[in-house]
């Protein structure tokens, strides 16, 4: 029977070693009015990917896969599918390390996050109507063009590296007892499973997803990987419309919940984040904060973690939940 656990803690501290010359940890901070605005007596905890090169945690998965490559196999290039933020860390990857990068994003995708990516130098290419079909294209360019293809979330060093986030954060606050995680393909709750399975079996993970883009959820409660569902959420670091075969069996043995939000949840708990910390969050990175705050008479007293995940939201985007 193959092992729901695709990596394992010493991956999770190679891809760590890997990382050092590169990135700094990113900040674990409270809030005052944070923990006011959850209230019965949570203590929050937020982890700023958003501080990160490129203003999300995805540039961990992509420097953690480029630098596992060989020379030869940096020196073809590499190319992955991305609704911005993936593309965007492994453009970062492929500029810091000199490997030649191209991305495939879905048409009418984020300019913003577009013209990120081409300033760090990648090709862009544009195709399809979701992330689904530009994962498709990807895999049929990857074969064609003989170039290294690192999927964003059926890959082992990208989860590898997004469990450095959840190391870092327990070494920051070891009494956590709780962390709520915005899901998209599942590298991160993955990644956080992995690590809390070594160092602190108690920590609860708990995904969120929005109403609008629930495929891993519906996959989740059947217990069964879900593809084709729809995708209407504004939040495009989880706007994914099927389970993966790479984090689906993680997942499913290791959540201790999974949680749908509204998108006006998702909007609100935005809006409270610019509010409290003053930071400027991504809708994906509002996910933890609107789950908890569903849930939270159920946390009462708990240290709880939540991820800015990202900080990459599009201008029209903002002004859209700012108006309210």
């Amino acid at each position: 029977m193959t092992s729901p656990w695709p990596i394992s803690f010493d991956d999770v501290l190679a891809a760590r070693e890997r990382l050092r010359p590169y990135l700094s940890p990113s900040p674990l901070r409270r809030y005052p009015l944070l923990d006011e605005l959850v209230g019965h007596g949570i203590r929050v905890f937020v982890k700023h990917e958003n501080h990160l090169p490129v203003q999300t945690f995805k540039v961990r998965n992509a420097l953690s896969a480029v630098t596992a490559l060989s020379d030869a196999e940096r020196s073809r290039g590499v190319i992955g599918a991305s609704t911005g933020n993936h593309g965007q860390g492994m453009a970062y990857a492929g500029q810091l390390l000199g490997v030649p990068t191209t991305i495939v994003v879905p048409e009418g995708n984020n300019p913003d996050k577009n013209a990120a990516i081409r300033a760090l130098g990648a090709t862009l290419v544009e195709f399809g109507a979701t992330y689904d079909a530009s994962a498709v294209h990807c895999a049929e360019l990857a074969e064609s063009r003989g170039l290294t293809l690192i999927h964003g979330i059926n890959n082992l060093h990208v989860m590898a590296g997004a469990a450095t986030m959840s190391l870092e954060m327990l070494e920051q606050e070891p009494g956590l007892d709780t962390v709520f995680i915005a899901l998209g393909g599942g590298s991160q709750a993955v990644g956080a499973l992995t690590v809390a399975r070594q160092l602190k079996p108690s920590l609860r993970v708990i995904a969120v997803q929005s109403e609008a883009a629930p495929a891993q959820y519906e996959s989740w409660k059947r217990g069964t990987i879900l593809r084709g569902r729809p995708v209407r959420t504004f939040a495009e670091g989880i706007a994914t419309g099927q389970a993966y075969e790479g984090t689906f069996p993680t997942l499913k043995e290791g959540l201790a919940d999974f949680i749908l939000v509204t998108e006006t949840a998702l909007t609100d708990a935005l809006r409270e984040l610019i509010r409290t910390t003053h930071n400027l969050p991504e809708g994906a990175a509002a996910g933890g904060l609107a789950g908890l705050r569903k849930v939270a008479a159920e946390y009462e007293g708990q240290k709880v973690g939540i991820v800015m995940c990202g900080g990459n939201i599009g201008v029209a985007a903002l002004r859209e939940v700012l108006r309210g």
